[in-house]
Parts: C-alpha cells; sequence; structure tokens
C-alpha cells in the first residue's frame, strides 16, 4: 500500500521440521551435512558474552533484575559488542548497583562483599555466591541461575586475579533520591574534583614556583652591593652557582607543572565529553531542541568551557595571589616603594571589572548570533540537494551572510573591549616601573636604599604586575566558558529516556501484543494533537494495515510503540505493559522498524545492517539481505557487502537505502515488525 504503514508481527518463515529441514526441501536440495545442521538464528539470546551474563545474573542476586540488553544500551562496546570489564561499572550503574574492580585473590573476598563476578583465564566469568572452607558454590552465567559447588584450587587455577563488586547504591530508593543525587554529584564540578590531588600537587609546585622567582633580583641585589664594591668574585661564582641550581628547579617544576595540568585537564575532557555525549543519546525526543544545527553549535561551545580550565588559564590563576606576596617582598626591601605596584594592582583589577559589563553582553550577543549561524550552515549543507533543485541558493546565502556580519560585528567589539583592558594593564605596568625607579632614587638619595635594591625592587615589581596583564583575556575566556556552562547545564538537565527515579521492569522478551488505551499525543510545540483518544488492540502474530490522510497520524503511532514518545493521556501496552515500565532497549530489541524517513550512517553496507547488532554472524546478514533485497545490488558491487554507503546513504538509491533499512529491522527476527510506507521508494 502506498498511503499507510504497515505492522506485522510474526513474520511468514519457512517452518523447520525435527530433522532440521525447511519444510518442502526435498532430501536431494542439499548436502547430508547441510540438511542434518540446526537452523538457529543468531540473536541477542544466542550471543556468546560471559561477562553480560554475568552482570545481568548479578543484578537479579541483588534484587535489580536487569536484562543484559539493557545493561550495555548506549555503552561504547568494542566492534564485536562484548562487555569489557572496564565498562561494567557503568553498566550496573542503571541496574542501581555501585561497582568497582579490583585485584583480589579468592580466598581474601569477604563473605559481606559476595555475591561477585570472578573473572577467569578463558575471558569467562562465575558469580561468586558463597564460601564454605574449601568449597565454593558459584553460578555458571551460561547455563542460568543455578549454582554449583567448585574446589577453592580447582577455581584458583582458572582465577585471573580479578574480581567485580557490587552493591546497591544509597538512595536507589526513591525516598533517598536526594541522598543519591548528592553523592553523585554535578555532571562537571564532580569531574573536575575528581583531580584535586593534582591541582593541590599543581597549588604546591606554585608556591615553590614564586619563591623562585626572588632568585634573579635577590642575585642582582647582592652582585650590585657585595660584589662589585668588593671585587668578591669568590662569591659572585657562589651566588652564581646557587642561582642556576634554582633556575634548574624551577624549568623542572614548570614543566612538571605543565604537564599536571595538561593531564588533569586531559581526564577532565574525556570524562565530560563521553557525559555529555551520553546525555545527548539519551535525551527525550519531545525535549530535543528544534535546531539540530543550533544544538550542535551549543555542545561545540564544550571546546570554550574545556579551553578555559588548561595549562595556560590555570597558570594565571594559581599565579594572582602570589601578587601580593611579591608587592611584601618588595616593602621588605625597599619600604615605601611598594606603594606604587600596590596603588597599581587595584586600578587595573577595577578597571577589569568595569568592561566586564559591556563584555559580559557581547559574548551573549555573540554567542547566540554563532549557533544562529551554525544552524543556517547544517542545514544547508543537509539540503544542499533540495537548493539546488529549488534554486534557493540566493535565500540561503543571504541569511548566510548576515548572521556572519552579526557574528563579526560582535566579535570585533569584544576584542576592543578586551584590549581596552590588556592595554591598561601594560600602560600600569610601565608606570609601575618608573614609579619604582623615581621613588627608589629618592630613597637611593636620603641612604635608606641601596642600588641593589633598586634594581631587585624594580625586577620583583615587574614580575608582580605580569600576571595582570592577562587578566584581561583571562576574563573573557571566563565569559565564553560561563556561557558555555550555562548552555550545557541546560543541555544536562533535559529529561532523558532512562530517568534514575525510574525502575523498569525486566522484560527482555516480548510476544507483540499491542494496546493504545485512549491515547492522545501533540508535539513540542504544535497546538493540535496528533493523535486524540486513539484506542486499539492488535493480538501477537496478527498482520494490519493503517491506512489514512496525510497528517493522521499513521507515523505517530509508530513512535508511540518505539517508545520514542509518551502519551499525554491514555497509555500503550505491549504485553499487557505499559511502555513506560519496560527499559526503552528491551522494548526495542523486540521491534523491527523501517521509518518513513530512512537514515544510514557512514560506512558500509553490513556496518549498516548490524548497526544496532554488532554480534550478528553473517548468516543472519545473509538471510536479511536476501530476504529485503539487498543482496540483490551488492552481489554485482565489487566491494560487496563492504560497499560504502556514504554519508547519511547519499551513494544509494531511496530504494536501496530502504532495502537496507529492512534488513537492519530484520536481522534479529523481532516478534514486532513496523513498516512505514513501506514501498514509497
Amino acid at each position: 500500500m502506498t498511503d499507510g504503514a504497515m505492522l506485522l508481527r510474526e513474520r511468514d518463515t519457512r517452518e523447520v521440521d525435527g530433522g532440521g529441514r525447511a519444510e518442502g526441501a526435498g532430501s536431494g536440495d542439499r548436502p547430508p551435512v547441510e540438511a542434518a545442521s540446526w537452523q538457529i538464528r543468531e540473536s541477542f539470546a544466542t550471543r556468546d558474552d560471559s561477562l553480560l551474563r554475568a552482570l545481568e545474573t548479578l543484578t537479579q542476586l541483588h534484587e535489580r533484575p536487569t536484562s543484559g540488553q539493557a545493561l550495555g544500551a548506549g555503552l561504547p562496546l568494542p566492534p564485536d559488542g562484548l562487555m569489557t570489564p572496564a565498562l561494567a561499572p557503568r553498566a550496573l550503574e542503571r541496574a542501581g548497583l555501585s561497582a568497582r574492580l579490583v585485584r583480589r585473590a579468592i580466598s581474601a573476598i569477604d563473605a559481606l562483599s559476595m555475591p561477585c563476578i570472578l573473572f577467569l583465564k578463558d575471558r569467562r566469568c562465575v558469580v561468586l555466591v558463597e564460601r564454605r572452607g574449601a568449597v565454593l558454590r558459584v553460578v555458571v552465567p551460561e547455563t542460568g541461575r543455578g549454582t554449583v559447588e567448585v574446589e577453592l584450587a580447582d577455581l584458583e587455577r582458572r582465577y585471573d586475579g580479578h574480581a567485580l563488586f557490587a552493591r546497591p547504591e544509597i538512595g536507589y530508593e526513591q525516598r533517598d533520591r536526594p541522598i543519591a543525587e548528592e553523592r553523585k554529584g554535578h555532571w562537571f564540578w564532580s569531574t573536575l574534583l575528581r583531580q584535586w590531588p593534582t591541582y593541590a600537587e599543581v597549588m604546591i609546585a606554585a608556591v615553590m614556583i614564586n619563591a623562585f622567582a626572588l632568585a634573579s633580583p635577590l642575585f642582582v641585589m647582592n652582585v650590585y652591593d657585595r660584589v662589585v664594591p668588593n671585587n668578591a668574585l669568590d662569591t659572585l661564582w657562589v651566588l652564581a652557582l646557587g642561582a642556576f641550581i634554582v633556575f634548574a628547579f624551577d624549568f623542572l617544576l614548570k614543566s612538571l607543572r605543565g604537564y599536571f595540568i595538561d593531564t588533569a585537564g586531559r581526564i577532565a575532557d574525556i570524562r565530560l565529553a563521553s557525559r555529555i555525549f551520553e546525555q545527548v543519546l539519551g535525551i527525550r525526543m519531545a525535549a530535543r531542541p528544534a535546531s539540530a544545527g543550533a544544538f550542535a553549535n551549543n555542545l561545540r561551545e564544550f571546546e570554550s568551557l574545556r579551553d578555559f580550565f588548561t595549562s595556560a588559564t590555570v597558570t594565571t590563576l594559581v599565579d594572582l595571589p602570589f601578587v601580593l606576596f611579591f608587592i611584601t617582598i618588595i616593602w621588605l626591601i625597599g619600604g615605601p616603594v611598594a606603594l606604587v605596584p600596590a596603588i597599581a594592582v587595584p586600578v587595573v583589577i577595577g578597571v577589569g571589572l568595569v568592561m566586564q559589563i559591556p563584555l559580559n553582553r557581547v559574548v551573549r550577543r555573540t554567542f547566540k548570533e554563532s549557533a544562529a549561524k551554525h544552524g543556517v550552515l547544517v542545514e544547508a549543507i543537509n539540503g544542499l540537494e533540495t537548493i539546488k533543485s529549488i534554486g534557493a541558493e540566493s535565500r540561503l546565502q543571504r541569511g548566510w551572510e548576515r548572521y556572519v556580519a552579526a557574528t563579526a560585528e560582535s566579535a570585533n567589539r569584544s576584542r576592543f573591549l578586551s584590549a581596552v583592558t590588556v592595554n591598561v594593564a601594560g600602560l600600569a605596568a610601565n608606570l609601575v616601573t618608573v614609579g619604582v625607579v623615581v621613588v627608589g632614587v629618592y630613597r637611593i638619595g636620603e641612604g635608606l636604599m641601596t642600588v641593589g635594591a633598586l634594581v631587585a625592587c624594580t625586577i620583583i615589581a615587574g614580575r608582580a604586575m605580569a600576571p595582570l596583564g592577562q587578566v584581561a583575556g583571562l576574563l573573557t575566556r571566563y565569559h565564553q566558558a560561563r556561557m558555555s556552562y550555562d548552555t550545557l547545564n541546560r543541555v544536562m538537565a533535559m529529561p532523558i529516556e532512562r530517568s534514575p527515579d525510574m525502575r523498569f521492569l525486566d522484560r527482555p522478551r516480548l510476544s507483540g501484543a499491542i494496546e493504545f488505551k485512549n491515547v492522545t499525543l501533540t508535539y513540542p510545540g504544535q497546538k493540535l494533537p496528533a493523535l486524540s483518544d486513539v484506542g486499539f488492540r492488535l493480538e501477537a502474530g496478527e498482520r494490519v494495515g493503517l491506512i489514512g490522510r496525510i497528517g493522521s497520524g499513521k507515523t505517530t503511532i509508530e513512535k508511540l510503540v518505539l517508545g520514542l514518545y509518551s502519551p499525554e493521556k491514555g497509555a500503550v501496552l505491549v504485553d499487557g505493559t505499559d511502555l513506560r515500565q519496560l527499559d526503552p532497549a528491551d522494548l526495542r530489541r523486540n521491534i523491527g522498524c523501517v521509518p518513513q524517513d530512512v537514515f544510514l550512517f557512514q560506512g558500509s553496507v553490513r556496518e549498516n545492517i548490524t548497526m544496532g547488532a554488532s554480534f550478528a554472524d553473517d548468516a543472519a546478514v545473509l538471510r536479511a539481505a536476501e530476504i529485503s533485497g539487498v543482496e540483490d545490488f551488492v552481489s554485482r558491487h565489487p566491494l560487496g557487502y563492504d560497499m560504502p554507503v556514504g554519508e547519511r546513504g547519499e551513494l544509494l538509491s531511496g530504494g536501496q537505502r530502504q532495502a537496507i533499512a529492512l534488513a537492519r529491522a530484520l536481522l534479529l527476527d523481532p516478534p514486532i515488525l513496523i513498516l512505514d510506507e513501506p514501498t514509497s521508494a
């Protein structure tokens, strides 16, 4: 049918008789070996992933039953799709369990730490449940939840030495949710606070580096005042050697400080970027921003936030408090000479703070204009073929140039305001040098100060004023980072599908009965409902076609069944269970869907077919490709299933894209199959 959506359950497949042969196939159609082979289709349930099964068993033992597909959904699994020890704690977080991977002998595992997962040398896992002397009760995940008894010595020979311990998180229950949120911490600040030992070491290094900065002026002062008048060359070499040693340590500490700051920033960058992207993938469709380009630009602003915590910024922040330290040293050496930098410092800071008022407004305007400009760019690139087809280049070019001009003007204004602050700081530094010399000369004339002390005070004054010259750029970066932080904070506050307040039912396998009970749904930003008080029931195994006018809500039904949207009123039930009680990964693993607008990812045909099931074997891929018609055009290509599809499938025709989407839907033989406009291409 050309105008409708088709929902099918329990697709027609060739029945297999007890001898393993396809019904209707003669005895001479296949070789004897193939005729006797088992016709077992690859699925999530048959995947050989010992660790994932162990995690699933562990959640059941802790009375937090969660399916393996829900535990692994969305995690950065390797290409083979198998769970890794590094990702196991993140997977258990979804079941409300806090986990830790440690190296520990079996004999050292306390009963309070059981049940726990033991890693074996053959890349297998067992769940240790109980220990009675030299006898251990374990669960072999591949065999189910039944326990077996093994000798301690036998298990120690196979034991890898690592164990995974887990316990229910404090605050997993709803009444303790505030405690849990406090323990989990803020998405940004908690990540930075994890690096506090590194930053503490940086502060200690900063104290020593700024103390070493006194070596040069003190060396010069002693040379002028003691070495030159007395021609004490031996003293000169002693002082020079001491200065050289101090400078060597100064070089070493500065190098280490920069290395540790960059390392801490790199670790925080990886963790923050991973957490932000995980949040983006988990956002509910109803909360998704209208402009994909502007949203992408907002996420790109994470770079501004990251750059603010680079070595240059942190170094400036750490050095600022030592301005008072250097002024104090000047007072100890030259007395009233210290008043010159003491007056200049608050003046420079005051000018910088005053300039932040207009600078803040400009940075905010630049941020919004940049997001709009990026939105136009993304929209133009995605719709380039349509733009050329309808001759809309002029309109897009006009909009682009308008936003570019506005952004350039705001950026120019921002640079001007920053330059004013920088120039004021530079002027103040020059005036401080002149002022220190003038006051120092009068002090020398009165016999209260030596020439060496004046030179030392001049050098130290320059060192005190140096961080102030970077304050302007620091404040500008601060406003940019603040805007980025506020934007990302709003993103991290968006509702997600796997809310920590929700404890899903463990339903990894569904039969496919669907029921709509008085469902009403209005899309965000729309005034009229897409569906209003809709109700029907479809039994498992039924084949139903939905036919209606354009905009009648056929695709909306598809999105509701997939759990992409939740009804405002009423409920959508699958096998008698409200979809909102099912984990999205469990639900969608049981549904094969060919959407109205097929989207393919950069890569090969095989990669797109197995996009959501990388564990699928070649037999499953070939079967799905043959049914969907992918085999017809792939077999004629020299690269076969490695044939590239291009970005968004641009290298393929519409029919080929739809065939790949159909193969993707058929791959795991789901009990529910949804085809939206299946013959449109």
